[in-house]
């Protein structure tokens, strides 16, 4: 079976503006008038998903999916960082800091590491290979990254060099073991 699972990232908010782990903020209303006006661009989905996440529970409203939070596609638990900018953590624990952008292993802020991260997607994305159709996840960047990463088998530290804009949909087409990838498709109105 084939399955065809778009990852659609989250409409900008204040927390993605200002490089901060985010700790849950909800979308401004630009993030949320982005969102619906781009709504018409997504192929419609009989299953979608969402991160547990206000942003991207926000998001699939705004684009007008009917999706169902799920914990496994959470972004990335950053333990004590959680709410804080990345410059802020990176003035108090350098070293950390250092640790955490170069060894996907390592979780120096007590939450989760890269490299369990992008299990924890593997896994989910492996299992939903089962299925086919259409299927759509708004989720957040970092598990766009897992998701990309573990479909492509590319090394954990590849993941520094995925930039995945706000309302971009990446494209999973294929089944376990064997995917192909269409990257970030800004999501437009024609």
């Amino acid at each position: 079976m084939t399955v065809r699972l778009t990852l659609v990232s989250p409409a900008a908010s204040e927390a993605l503006r200002e490089v901060r782990f985010d700790d849950d903020t909800p979308l401004d209303p630009a993030g949320v008038a982005r969102a619906e006006a781009l709504a018409p661009a997504l192929a419609a989905s009989a299953t979608a998903w969402t991160s547990p996440s206000a942003r991207c529970r926000a998001t699939a409203e705004a684009l007008g999916l009917r999706a169902e939070p799920l914990d496994e596609l959470a972004g990335c638990a950053m333990g004590r960082w959680r709410g804080r900018t990345l410059a802020d953590v990176a003035a108090a624990e350098e070293p950390a800091v250092a640790v955490w952008l170069s060894d996907p292993s390592a979780a120096p802020h007590g939450g989760e590491s890269l490299r369990d991260l992008r299990g924890r997607i593997g896994g989910w994305l492996d299992a939903l290979a089962s299925a086919s159709g259409p299927r759509t996840a708004v989720v957040e960047p970092d598990v766009v990254r897992a998701a990309v990463l573990h479909a492509l088998g590319a090394g954990d530290t590849a993941s520094w060099r995925l930039d995945v804009r706000p309302l971009t949909a990446v494209h999973l087409t294929g089944r376990a073991g064997r995917w192909n990838v269409r990257m970030g498709e800004p999501l437009r109105v024609e």
